[in-house]
């Protein structure tokens, strides 16, 4: 079904799926495979005991990139979706969360917010957004960046900015359309499978009629920090 051109394989399994993990270095044969039902609520999982004695350190069960995918496919079973973003937690509890592509500036981001004072950062490189009890969530994950900030804290999220440098600390108000287009863009999802597109569609689609979405052109200074704490819808 789809290939990583990396470290992972994924195939039909029945009614369920099959993960193979591989490294080059460890030969042609995985040195770990995922059987998992279509829900991905019941799982077993082989290791291979050659490669685990070759190489202790791939006999983590759950080390990357499994983790990561067990939770982008169990996410589009519910109202959520896991961002290419930082999650910056300011003064009297905001959320905000500045999406991008790998160089749009998440880590710099974080670091003139942390240099700011008076924040937390959930992460700076991949948050995960939910719907629950009728708000709007940001959580942060194992997953850093850069700058190696990884909180498993959330927050009410307030707003959502779309990292772009440039001149100047200017927000755009995005429509929810382009704000859908942007944020999917920057997405972590299964996209080999139409199923899980549309739910992410759909997810995004609610959020952004929710929460405020901009494109923000910043420099990296601390006028940037400055701008969103004193911004207004």
């Amino acid at each position: 079904m789809f290939d990583s051109g990396t470290t992972w394989r994924l195939y039909e399994n029945g009614a369920g799926l099959r993960f193979d993990f591989n490294s080059e270095m460890l030969g042609p044969h995985p040195y770990k495979r995922l059987f998992i039902d279509a829900q991905f609520s019941s799982a077993i999982l082989q290791m291979s005991r050659e490669c685990s004695e070759r190489i202790p350190q791939v006999g983590e069960p759950m080390g990357y990139p499994l983790d990561e995918l067990l939770i982008m496919h169990r996410l589009t079973q519910e109202r959520a979706i896991e961002l290419h973003s930082c999650g910056i937690v300011g003064p009297g509890g905001v959320g905000n969360l500045f999406v991008g592509h790998s160089g749009a500036g998440k880590s710099t981001t974080t670091r003139l917010w942390m240099e700011h004072g008076g924040t937390e950062v959930l992460s700076d490189d991949r948050m995960i957004v939910r719907e629950h009890a009728g708000q709007v969530l940001m959580y942060g994950t194992p997953w850093h960046g850069e700058a190696e900030f990884a909180s498993p804290a959330s927050a009410r999220l307030k707003r959502i900015f779309i990292l772009e440098q440039g001149l100047g600390n200017r927000p755009y108000r995005l429509s929810p359309m382009q704000a859908v287009a942007e944020l999917f863009a920057r997405s972590f999802v299964p996209f080999y499978e139409p199923k899980y597109v549309d739910a992410a569609l759909d997810f995004l689609q609610v959020l952004t009629e929710s929460v405020p979405c901009y494109r923000y052109v910043f420099e990296p200074n601390q006028a940037a920090v400055e701008r969103v704490l004193n911004f207004s819808d």
